[in-house]
């Protein structure tokens, strides 16, 4: 996820989600103070040795959010203008997000702000084992267990794993996306596209949207758009409209996403692929479809451009992809929206399965992965919806009501509150 556009507060906006939920559902005001507030912040200096001999000070992070429910999780990412309200805000959406799919979890993020860019892989791995260290002291299997985010992979949750063995002793668990030789999940690395696709399933079917021949526009094919492009398909559904970074391409009659991939994986991107039209961005998010997956930047959809979406339904694959006001205007049109905090929920909930493979010493097959997160992506789904049919809500205010309820009931039972 990127850096937010303009001048809105990444944690302003969450928590102003968060207290109207905490409203919905009669809690106390002193509550909805703790709810939208940071329980710790780590910010620690990290000297890096460049390779000319120079060194750089850089700055890290840590922003612990709420552990009423248990441990806190959450990504680490490298990226030069990661704000610290930016990591608050996406915190905090941790807390929520693992108590929405019942993960025994609470919420936290970390960074450093660093352009990975302009470091080798020596640096690179300098910068993660120093930063790794200084925050170890909060982190810990039953503590907090972080995560790749943003410009971080499966290598730099090796190099975390092996800095924290070094100092505490050999403990896999004590973060997740790692390299499956060193005790990663089969299944992790498709599995928030695969989230994102369950819960299409699950919607579709409730809002009687026929998955046979129905158009997905997605927006962003990395790891995620490109997953849930595959998948999709496999659902009988027409991808018709994909863009990235390097531009976009929409062909109505579907795309090929098997070819479209490795034409990505050869030219670097979707720009040029000869089976389609070229199109923008802008013209991906405006395509004739009934499925819209935003699957790459925060505030891709604004009160600029939402009066063009002309999908049934948004699911947000993306963390934070509409702002306030597109999505209070595609409430007004009728466009169901699927909130991030259940649709990208494959990842955490993956990481959260290597986890407990971690704490077993026993590897799962991918199938029986792939199985338990159908299983969990299905039922939340199924109690989100029936809370806002309940309750009449749109998606996401159920999705954070029954959050905020859960945190609350764990936050009471343990005598925080």
């Amino acid at each position: 996820m990127e850096e937010q556009i303009g001048h809105h507060d990444p944690f302003a906006e969450v928590n102003s989600t968060v207290s109207r939920a905490c409203e919905i559902v009669g809690l106390p005001d002193d509550v909805r103070q703790i709810f939208c507030s940071t329980y710790r912040e780590i910010s620690v200096q990290i000297p890096l040795r460049r390779r000319d001999g120079s060194i750089s000070v850089l700055r890290g992070y840590r922003v612990q959010h709420n552990g009423a429910r248990g441990p806190y999780k959450g990504g680490i990412r490298y990226h030069p203008e990661a704000s610290i309200s930016e990591v608050r805000a996406m915190a905090s959406l941790m807390t929520w997000k693992c108590a929405i799919v019942n993960l025994p979890y609470g919420g936290a993020k970390g960074g450093v702000m660093v352009d990975p860019k302009t470091l080798n892989e020596s640096e690179l791995e300098q910068l993660t084992r120093r930063f790794t260290l200084a925050i170890s002291y909060v982190l810990g299997v039953n503590r907090d267990v972080p995560a790749p985010d943003v410009n971080t992979n499966a290598q730099i949750m090796a190099w975390i794993m092996d800095a924290y063995g070094s100092r505490y002793g050999h403990q896999p668990g004590i973060v997740t996306g790692k390299p499956v030789e060193l005790g990663g999940s089969l299944g992790r690395e498709a599995a928030t596209g695969r989230g994102v696709v369950n819960i299409v399933a699950e919607a579709a079917h409730d809002l009687g949207i026929k998955l046979d021949g129905a158009r997905v526009a997605i927006q962003g094919f990395g790891n995620v758009g490109s997953n849930a492009a595959r998948l999709v398909r496999e659902l009988g559904c027409h991808v018709v409209a994909v863009s990235d970074a390097s531009g976009g391409v929409i062909n109505q009659s579907g795309l090929d996403t098997d070819a479209l991939q490795t034409w990505t994986a050869e030219h670097g991107g979707v720009a040029g692929f000869t089976e389609a039209d070229s199109c923008t961005n802008a013209e991906v998010l405006a395509a004739d479809c009934d499925i819209l997956i935003p699957a790459a930047l925060s505030n891709a959809i604004t009160e600029d451009n939402v009066a063009d979406v002309k999908a049934r339904m948004v699911v947000e694959a993306a963390n934070h992809p509409l702002s306030e006001e597109a999505d209070a205007a595609l409430q007004e049109m009728g466009v169901t929206v699927v909130p991030d905090v259940l649709a990208n929920a494959g990842g955490v909930t993956v990481s959260y399965l290597e986890w407990v493979q971690n704490i077993q010493q026993y590897r799962w097959t991918e199938d029986h992965v792939n199985r338990e997160l159908a299983s969990v992506m299905k039922r939340a789904w199924g109690e989100v919806y029936a809370y806002s049919q309940d309750h009449h809500l749109p998606l996401r205010d159920a999705a954070m009501c029954l959050a905020v309820a859960r945190v609350a009931r764990a936050a009471k039972l343990r005598g925080y509150i």
